[in-house]
């Protein structure tokens, strides 16, 4: 098999993994969370196997060897787990079709056969921007957790791509989680992250808080704050899909 179709087989293969990881791990007590059986195998869909009817893609930061920033035991990839889940659950009860490209504690980067790089980390990056090519989402939201120097620091910061939609998703996440932190901040462009650089839906990387701040700590760890946390992105996101109807 050539180099090309040998990297668009594995892409296929990692989607349908985590289409059918996505379906197991929430069939079980989430009966209302319905998944059309048309996402279940995409590789056996004709010419075209991308799926081009999911309105949001969870990126969930980090994972396996890479436990992103942390603050004691506590560990940005579990709470980027945790606060993906709970919005993954509050989009799908409001009638969405949501996937999650991380269902447990494993590096993407090892999913990666395609990518001739020795860099874990670019290989991680590549796959989550090369599965959002490959799903079309309306839009994906990466979850990740802030870190600073000051402990004073505190809130969430939305990060957005150049890009018009980009930047409106950006303005309702972050309005909705100023309102939740009782903070002011604005979303900020980048052209530098892989993420944002690479993917072509509308994408935004959400920093719920910052772990060196006890309040946001507090907020990052307690699973009633996590679901105001997932609440509140959910909401952003269900004002910007309501505003591109119109």
């Amino acid at each position: 098999m050539s180099g090309p179709n040998l990297w668009k087989r594995a892409i296929k293969l990692a989607v349908a993994a985590m289409l059918a990881l996505t379906v197991l791990t929430f069939q079980a007590g989430q009966a209302a969370a319905f998944v059309p059986e048309s996402l279940y195998l995409p590789e056996l869909k004709s010419a075209n196997p991308a799926i081009t009817s999911v309105d949001v893609l969870i990126d969930v930061g980090h994972g396996g060897i890479d436990g992103g920033t942390s603050y004691g035991d506590l560990l940005e990839k579990d709470i980027n787990l945790a606060v993906a889940k709970k919005t993954y659950e509050t989009l799908r009860r409001k009638g969405y079709v949501v996937l999650m490209n991380r269902m447990d504690d494993y590096a993407l980067s090892g999913e990666n056969l395609w990518l001739k790089s020795r860099s874990r980390h670019i290989k991680d990056l590549a796959q989550r921007s090369h599965l959002c090519n490959e799903i079309k989402p309306k839009i994906m939201i990466s979850l990740h957790v802030n870190s600073a120097r000051h402990s004073s620091k505190r809130g969430a910061i939305v990060i957005h791509q150049i890009k018009p939609q980009s930047e409106q998703l950006a303005k309702s996440v972050q309005a909705a989680l100023n309102a939740l932190y009782g903070t002011s901040d604005k979303p900020v462009p980048s052209r530098t992250f892989y993420l944002l650089k690479y993917s072509k839906a509308p994408t935004v990387i959400v920093e719920m808080g910052f772990i060196t701040n006890a309040e946001d700590r507090r907020m990052l760890s307690e699973d009633q704050s996590q679901q105001l946390i997932a609440e509140a992105i959910a909401a952003g996101v269900e004002q910007y899909l309501q505003q591109q109807k119109k």
